[in-house]
Parts: C-alpha cells; sequence; structure tokens
C-alpha cells in the first residue's frame, strides 16, 4: 500500500466520530480531501461543515455539502485535520498547505480535534518539518531577524499568499523540545498573524494509517 492508501484509511477512520447533526470543521490538504470525500457518502447525516480554506470549501461545495461561516454556527463539536509532524503528546506541525491560521481557529473553535495522518508523520521531536509562520507582508524581514535570534533558518515561500493575504516564512533547522512554549514566544512577536504549532491547543486523538493498520492515539 502507498502513503496515500494509509491516509484513506486514517481519514475513513475518523468518521467514527462524526454523529448526526453536527456541524463539521474540515481542514486543509491530502489528508483532509480524503476525510471530505468520505463524508460526501454521510452528509445526510450532518447540518453542515466549517471550511477552513477556501480549497476545502471549493471540493466540500462540490460534493453537495454545505459550507457555514464560523461566525454564524458558535462553537463545533468536532474538526478533523491532517498534520505535517505530530509528536506522542498529540502536538502538531501544520501549515504545510498554508491555512495554518484558519485551521488553528476552527480546532480553537471545537471540543474535539481528530488529527489524521499517515504513519511517517509521527516523530520524536518536532522540528524536521519546517515551521510555517504567517506574517503580514510589511513585517516579513523583522519577524525573519527575530526567527533567527531563536535558532531557526526562515525561507520565504515563494509566489505563495495565505487565503487572508499575508505571507509564509517556513522556518528550518528548529529541535522544538518546548513546542508550547515556542508557540507562545512566536505569537509574541509584532506581525505574526500565528505559527504551524499546535500545542497550546494539541489535537484530541491522533489516528495514523499505517502497514500495521490503524494506530489511535489520544
Amino acid at each position: 500500500m502507498s502513503l496515500d492508501d494509509y491516509k484513506k484509511a486514517a481519514a475513513l477512520a475518523a468518521l467514527d466520530y462524526v454523529e448526526p447533526g453536527m456541524i463539521v470543521g474540515i481542514g486543509t490538504g491530502s489528508t483532509a480531501n480524503h476525510f471530505i470525500d468520505a463524508l460526501a457518502k454521510i452528509k445526510h447525516k450532518i447540518d453542515g461543515t466549517v471550511a477552513s480554506s477556501e480549497a476545502s470549501a471549493k471540493r466540500l461545495k462540490g460534493h453537495g455539502i454545505e459550507v457555514m461561516d464560523l461566525n454564524a454556527t458558535g462553537d463545533l463539536s468536532l474538526y478533523v485535520d491532517g498534520a505535517d509532524e505530530s509528536n506522542r503528546h498529540l502536538h502538531l506541525i501544520k501549515g504545510g498547505g498554508g491555512a495554518l491560521t484558519r485551521e488553528k481557529i476552527v480546532a480553537g473553535a471545537s471540543k474535539k480535534f481528530v488529527c489524521i495522518a499517515d504513519h511517517t508523520k509521527k516523530v520524536d521531536i518536532l522540528g524536521n518539518f519546517p515551521l510555517p509562520i504567517e506574517v503580514i507582508p510589511m513585517a516579513r524581514s523583522f519577524v525573519a531577524r527575530q526567527v533567527v535570534k531563536l535558532g531557526g533558518n526562515p525561507v520565504l515561500r515563494q509566489g505563495f499568499t495565505t487565503d487572508n493575504g499575508n505571507l509564509i516564512l517556513d522556518v528550518h533547522g528548529l529541535q522544538i523540545a518546548e513546542p508550547a512554549k515556542l508557540e507562545a514566544e512566536l505569537n509574541n512577536i509584532p506581525g505574526v498573524v500565528t505559527n504551524g504549532i499546535f500545542a497550546i491547543r494539541p489535537a484530541d486523538v491522533l489516528i495514523l494509517g499505517g502497514p500495521d493498520g490503524i494506530e489511535t492515539l489520544t
């Protein structure tokens, strides 16, 4: 089986957390896309969705699934999304697709965050995957200088603008021993919208698809 098959298996396993009448928060990326496609088969059970990106909203609407505004829905029962890395504490790095800010907002508004991924995304220490930081354009070089002081090597994501009209710095060379501490520290730099560490609000459930089947961590 391929990595894509493992992602698909994790996405299918996440359907177990979908209950009738829910409004489901939906993430962004290849694994989240598998979940959207799976959700389409039970769309009659749910009241609607909240999407973390324009791309996910488009895919949901393509399946005839209603996409709602988070301002109108209030708090959500469930958020399902992928990750670029996770440690055993369910702290994540997300934002490879550039939707980290909206993902963090929807995760924050959700009672349960179910993260779906293939087995290769589980790591001992976060940081091998470059950490995305969404920055306001005028603060780009200022934020980059502060990140260098913290030991990171920031690289501007070329030709990319977020759905919010901002830029992404991908930070290489970090070994993130204290994810929640670094998450707060980075978010306190003026001009940072948010960063891709999800540790202050980690996942509640991590579903990993792999050669031995499904592994679930809570």
